[in-house]
Parts: structure tokens; sequence; C-alpha cells
């Protein structure tokens, strides 16, 4: 089994009410990335955001009108992830995960990837760019960059045209990584159907707003250019790695059509949902397939402090996942609601080193890539630090080792 890290730089308070400044958060950051690159972690993974949490809390509409500080503070990650490279030798770097249709949309995003990875070759480092890309996951932050219903029609059918302009990017994006010339001709039109949306009434919504009760709702595209192409050209395509944030099917065999692209999974999916992807990217990923290529999120709570004795690590770990799961829901949603404190915690590994070995070989296939997210609602970056040496010195050997046998 593999082992990658996730780094959220969330600027919220812990269970503690500790919020540090930026220059903390990013310092903290650069000390346990070191650790995670010395210790031999595959892929640092950091959470991306654009604008600021708190101001967003004044919209008409906020999205998340009780989380306090900023979730996160990488709003950069092609300069962040040459920093993190300049500071490390060995730990590749990952998007987890970039919105493509903020902060410039999916024409900026493939020319930032060609450049980085261009750069990366005049500096002689063969690591490759993990590129985990996505809608994004709050509308507040694409909104300001044009992703707003245009009309009533697209005011009826926001939620699910939403996605399919997210289409349409993922197709711009990629085929300009690739190479090639293209105009806005060339890319898929979004034409509605019923299958779009969850209901009858829904797609009667979107028909009643058009005018008729058509079949097919042809939507304007959201990209409109003429014929176009990223430089720099010349870089090497080997050196970035496409990963996908989304659970749509159709989606996830359409993107390999342009060129390889792997897909990102939360630990909170169904089982029978990770193995049918495995199952179908088996035939619609451009390449060979293999588990690894779907990263799982997992929340770490271990702890193996000094002078604790073996069930008293457990029962540390276990108030300490409490506290920050309570946390976290409290911000997002203002209040705490015990049933989903204690489903979140069925998807975290919890307790000594032995508990949580065991919890991984149980819920996960042996062949799997976890991306293992240490600083969930946490500050403390010395004990950050400590619990994943712990985690390659104490259970990694019981999942891979011998003890696991």
């Amino acid at each position: 089994m593999e082992f990658d890290v996730f780094f959220s730089i969330s600027q919220t308070p812990d269970a503690n009410g500790m919020c540090p400044d930026e220059t903390t958060m990013y310092s903290n950051y650069l000390e346990q990335l070191k650790v995670a690159d010395d210790l031999g972690y595959g892929v640092a993974w950091l959470a991306q955001a654009h604008l600021s949490t708190e101001v967003q809390k004044r919209n008409k509409r906020p999205v998340i009108p009780h989380w306090e500080g900023e979730v996160g503070l990488c709003t950069d990650f092609f300069q962040l992830a040459m920093l993190s490279m300049t500071h490390t030798k060995r730990i590749e770097v990952g998007s987890a995960v970039l919105s493509i249709l903020a902060n410039g949309g999916p024409i900026a995003v493939a020319e930032r990837i060609g450049n980085f990875c261009a750069l990366q070759e005049v500096r002689g480092d063969e690591r490759k760019l993990n590129l985990g890309f996505s809608a994004g996951r709050f509308q507040f932050m694409a909104a300001p960059y044009g992703i707003v219903p245009r009309n009533d029609v697209e005011v009826a059918a926001w939620p699910a045209l939403r996605g399919q302009i997210f289409w349409e990017a993922c197709e711009i994006m990629l085929r300009l990584i690739r190479g090639d010339t293209i105009s806005s001709d060339d890319i898929r039109k979004t034409i509605l159907t019923r299958a779009n949306f969850r209901s009858d009434e829904d797609w009667r919504a979107v028909q009643s707003a058009h005018g008729d009760e058509c079949e097919e709702i042809h939507i304007p595209r959201r990209y409109e250019f003429e014929e176009i192409k990223s430089i720099p050209q010349e870089w090497k395509r080997t050196g970035v790695n496409m990963v996908i944030g989304s659970h749509e099917p159709a989606l996830q065999e359409h993107v390999n059509k342009f060129m390889p692209v792997q897909v990102f999974n939360l630990s909170i999916t169904q089982p029978e949902v990770i193995e049918a992807t495995h199952e179908r990217m088996e035939g619609a990923y451009l390449g060979q397939w293999e588990r690894r290529m779907m990263p799982r999120t997992v929340m770490v709570f271990l702890n193996e402090e000094e002078g604790l004795t073996e069930s008293e690590k457990t029962a540390a770990a276990q108030e300490e996942s409490e506290g920050a799961l309570s946390s976290y829901w409290a911000a997002l949603e203002g209040t705490l609601d015990p049933a989903k404190v204690s489903k979140a915690a069925n998807n975290a590994v919890i307790g000594n080193a032995a508990d949580v070995a065991a919890q991984i070989r149980e819920r996960f296939h042996p062949e799997d890539r976890l991306m293992l997210w240490f600083d969930f609602f946490r500050h403390d970056s010395a004990r950050i630090c400590r619990d994943m040496r712990a985690f390659m010195d104490k259970v990694v050997p019981l999942v891979n080792g011998s003890e696991a046998a």
C-alpha cells in the first residue's frame, strides 16, 4: 500500500481555539512538508481555495455562513508547488483539488500547467506535477469569474448546467495541455435533456423557462474563442499527471478520450462505488489502469505520544478525533450533529499504531493508495510532525510488512 499526505492549510480555529496567522500557517506547512519528504511519503496533496471565506458570509446567500477564518490559504497552487519542490528532494506535489472554473478558467490553467512543467525541465527536476482538478466545491469562488446563470433558462437549470460547464471546461483544458490548436467550435455542445435532471419537476421548470416542452434545450457555449494554442509547446507531457475530482462515470470516461486522466475518490465513498469505478476505469483509462491511480482521502487521528499506555493512547486519539470532528461540523453547518460526527469518525482511522493499522487493513485493498490527512482542524505543527513520523515508523510496517501477513 502507498501513502501520500494531504495538507489543508486551513486557517480556522481548532478544537482548542487556536488560529495561527498566515505566516505561521505557511511556515507550519513547510515544516510538515519537509518531514513528509524525509519520511518517504509519495505525494504532498495541497488543498486549493479562492477568495475569503469570512467575507462570503456577508453575501446574500453565503455557502458556509458559520465558518470562522479561511477554509484554505493556497490560492495559487503553481507558486506553492514550485516553492514546495525547492524545499524538498523526493516528494511529488499535487493539487487536491484545483477548480478550473475559477481563477481564470480552463485556458489559464492549461497555460500554467505547461509553464510549470517547462520550468521543471529547466530546473532539471524530474518529479511529476499531480494536477487534481474539479468544478470546485463552493459557488462563491467561481461566480466572480462569470460562472453564473446568464438568463432565466440557466437560472432554472443551474444545478445541472454548472456540471455541464465543467464538461466544456475539461475538454478545453485537456486539449490545450496535449498541444491541440482549437477554437470553441471544436468543443462539445451543451444540450440539456430530461436525463440531466433529478426529477420531472426540475425538467419541467427548465422547459417552462425556455417557453416550450421540447425534448432538447441547446445552451450557448460558456467559452467563445477563435483558434488558440497554449505556449510553451515543447514541454514533456509525461511531466504532468491529471486526476479528475468527479464522481460522474460518464465524465470520467469522457476526459480519457483526450489524455490519461485518473480519478479522486473520498474515503466516505461507498465500497461498491469504489469497486465499480475501478472496474469501469480498467476499460476507460487511456493507459494501463492500477488501483493506486485513485487516491483515497483518510483522516488520521493517531496517538503514539510518550508516557501513555496503549489503552491510554487509544482513548486520547478518540478524544482528539471527537474534538476535531465536532469543530468541523459546527463550522460547516453551524450546529453540532452527533450522528454526523459519529459517521465521520467511521471514515477516519483512530487510535494507537496497532489500532490504525488494523483499521486500514480492514477497510482498504492492499494495492490502494491513501492520502493521509493529519492536519484536519489541527495547528500543533510539532505534534503533526510526530504523528507523520509515528505513522511511517509504526503503522506502515504493520500494514505492509511481515507483521501484517
